[in-house]
């Protein structure tokens, strides 16, 4: 039974609470608009480690040098598949956003040299998977290797990497953000868009951001990680999305919206809505040659494995793979923001055999 007392404490606490509400800072009340929010991203582990010293841009590539110890046992076991692809002449898994690319290359490639190549769509974690368990031939990897993916007897082929696109809904007029800007508003410092302006001049419009994100392969270096060094770099108010789909949908649904992806998905995923890429630091996600350059600081790598050993190698998995690496030279570079490991090359980025490993530095020739 309340006491008049405990009622006048109870009726003090709820006047507390609404003055609180009432004198709370505007970024405080315009976290609100934000749908979504979650408490912390990336894993537990991505949050201990990926810090860098302080740090903003993230690692763009691991240590090739590095390699996941593995007992003897491991070591000797051959590659067995499933048994629903037995029978294959070669098994290979992709994630899909570089299954999407590739396919085609693969398809023409088996039918002119008469194989069955059994092609698996997944994740890159579920690639790491197979290639763990020695039950698939060959993997491909949408982001760079992290030490746990370097097996012994594993050989990387790089592609070559993609723009990595930043898109609005079609009704807002923001059309370029610097890079600065850009992080801004996933670290919570940029709350609406009429703090902006599009290139004409015109301030974006009086509507909270929205920004959303897709927080993927949390241990690898690259991809989300050029734009913040760590999962826990974000604003606890990022709408943080699970699927490629779901990141389209929610951008072109909510006018105030902001998210990534590359242009192959949004093509691939046009059905979801439609979306306006932007340009950051005045270069669009289709100019190659700005990517080339690192002009346009925001990409993507596309890496295929093989192995190399006794119960392991298949000659096909390597014939397939100097296949594809011609073959993506010649993609539409523009197309999509691709750049191939010819152009690499020449614009200094460094590789390690068939790897790309590292950015391009000044007055650096590319090959290692």
């Amino acid at each position: 039974m309340k006491t008049p007392t405990d009622r006048r404490f109870f009726l003090w606490g709820l006047m507390v609470f609404a003055i609180m509400a009432i004198l709370l800072p505007a970024p405080a009340l315009m976290a609100a608009d934000h749908h979504g929010a979650h408490d912390h991203h990336g894993t537990p582990e991505d949050q201990g480690t990926a810090d860098n010293h302080g740090k903003v841009r993230g690692d763009a590539f691991s240590d090739p040098s590095q390699e996941m110890p593995m007992p003897d046992e491991w070591i000797k076991k051959p590659i067995e598949y499933d048994n629903e692809v037995k029978g294959a002449d070669l098994s290979m898994m992709m994630d899909q956003d570089i299954y999407y690319t590739l396919l085609p290359i693969i398809q023409t490639f088996a039918q002119d040299n008469h194989l069955k190549i059994i092609v698996q769509e997944g994740s890159c974690g579920m690639v790491a998977g197979m290639l763990a368990s020695k039950t698939i031939d060959m993997g491909g990897y949408c982001c760079p290797p992290s030490k746990d993916d370097r097996l012994p007897g594993l050989q990387f082929y790089t592609m070559g990497i993609v723009s990595k696109a930043f898109f609005v809904n079609p009704d807002n007029p923001i059309d370029n953000l610097t890079s600065a800007q850009l992080r801004d508003i996933y670290a919570g410092k940029l709350f609406r868009w009429s703090e902006l302006k599009a290139q004409t001049g015109k301030p974006g419009p009086g509507l909270a951001i929205k920004a959303v994100a897709r927080l993927h392969c949390p241990k690898n270096p690259g991809h989300w990680r050029l734009l913040h060094n760590s999962g826990k770099k974000f604003s606890p108010y990022v709408s943080e999305v699970g699927s490629i789909p779901d990141m389209i949908a929610q951008v072109a649904a909510a006018k105030g919206a902001i998210g990534w992806e590359v242009m192959t998905m949004v093509e691939k995923n046009k059905n979801m809505g439609k979306v306006k890429p932007i340009k950051i630091d005045g270069y669009a996600p289709t100019d190659s040659k700005a990517l080339a350059a690192l002009k346009y600081p925001f990409y993507r790598t596309y890496n295929l494995t093989i192995w190399t050993g006794k119960g392991v190698e298949n000659k096909n998995a390597r014939n397939l793979v100097s296949y594809m690496i011609k073959e993506f030279e010649k993609l539409n570079p523009d197309g999509f923001g691709f750049v191939s490991v010819s152009r690499l090359k020449k614009a200094g980025w460094k590789f390690k055999g068939n790897e790309l490993i590292g950015e391009p530095t000044p007055g650096h020739n590319g090959q290692m």
